[in-house]
């Protein structure tokens, strides 16, 4: 299913006060709403953009009541495009099961708000109060998971929680392991100041603050010094499948963050990525990336209906992109 329109000149993003943060400062419920906004970034929302009910102005210690329904309303920033394809994988009254598009970003961010999987969400299925239950990254396309109830939601967030859903990944790396299956255990953390990007996930024991993390692969395909292989996350910690693709030795073709055999490449590729932050894609990125996206896909999912305790298997093909990329290299 696919979706177009013209962005808007205005964002409007409301908020309903709830019954436990009923005579809160106003200043202190959008800091907990928006917990990435500065003090100062707050205060100015509050004088130049916000609405407090019946539409009067609001001071930054103002207090709400529960019920209070509060609109920030500001111009809407250029933003870059995104596909706005969603196929239905399968659908009843309690889930959708969508195909997302690589480069759509799940939610709304600093850099986007209309080219969003669920600003699409509350276009094709207007009036319609839809929850995701899990996310990928803007570049990986693949299955997401959609509740159409807060029940089921909840139900989801059990079902993930208790490792009771499978997801099963595609995956284009540079290089290939010699051995056809195996297991990543490696615990990894966040790499916060001690390196450029701080949202960057690397091997770290647990003694230091590193999480558990295990991934299954298996090689389906070894071409012109890359392979194809299938994933299967036992844990699901934030970037595990290119951290520990990368930590071997077989970074994902594409990925602008994770890569490099030494320490010197690894803050190369983190200084490539910092420049394409700042002015996007250049000819010498093209050619040091090969593709516009990394080439991770989540084509496969398992897990009992929510309401009926049915087994859904339900996969999606690897996408046009990535076929390309893999049907273009010479078999050894």
């Amino acid at each position: 299913m696919s979706h177009h329109r013209p962005t808007p000149d205005v964002i409007e993003i409301q908020f309903v006060v709830e019954p436990e943060l009923h005579g809160m400062r106003v200043d202190h419920f959008l800091k907990k709403k928006i917990e990435r906004l500065s003090r100062t970034r707050i205060q100015r929302i509050i004088e130049t953009q916000l609405e407090g009910p019946g539409g009067r102005k609001m001071k930054p210690h103002s207090p709400v009541a529960a019920g209070d329904r509060l609109v920030i309303r500001r111009p809407a920033r250029p933003e870059p495009e995104a596909p706005r394809e969603l196929p239905v994988v399968w659908q009843d009254d309690s889930l959708l099961v969508l195909a997302k598009p690589a480069l759509l970003a799940m939610h709304p961010s600093a850099k986007y708000h209309f080219n969003t999987l669920t600003a699409v969400l509350g276009e094709l299925w207007p009036g319609e109060k839809l929850y995701t239950t899990h996310r990928l990254d803007r570049e990986t396309s693949g299955i997401v998971v959609i509740a159409r109830s807060q029940a089921v939601a909840a139900q989801m967030k059990t079902a993930f929680e208790r490792r009771w859903v499978k997801k099963r990944y595609l995956a284009l790396t540079a290089g290939a392991p010699v051995e056809d299956v195996g297991v990543i255990d490696e615990p990894i953390g966040l790499a916060g100041a001690a390196r450029k990007v701080s949202i960057k996930m690397l091997p770290t024991a647990v003694e230091r603050g590193g999480l558990t993390a295990e991934t299954g692969w298996r090689v389906l395909g070894r071409r012109g010094g890359f392979g194809l292989l299938e994933m299967s996350p036992l844990t699901g910690r934030q970037h595990q499948i290119r951290a520990h693709l990368a930590a071997r030795g077989w970074p994902i073709v594409g990925d602008k963050l994770y890569g490099g055999a030494t320490l010197a490449e690894e803050e190369a590729r983190e200084e490539a990525f910092m420049q394409f932050m700042a002015s996007g894609w250049t000819d010498e990125l093209r050619k040091l990336w090969l593709l516009e996206r990394h080439a991770l896909h989540a084509f496969a999912i398992e897990f009992p209906h929510p309401v009926t305790g049915e087994a859904l298997q339900l996969e999606t093909p690897l996408p046009a992109d990535l076929q390309a990329f893999w049907d273009g290299l010479v078999a050894p």
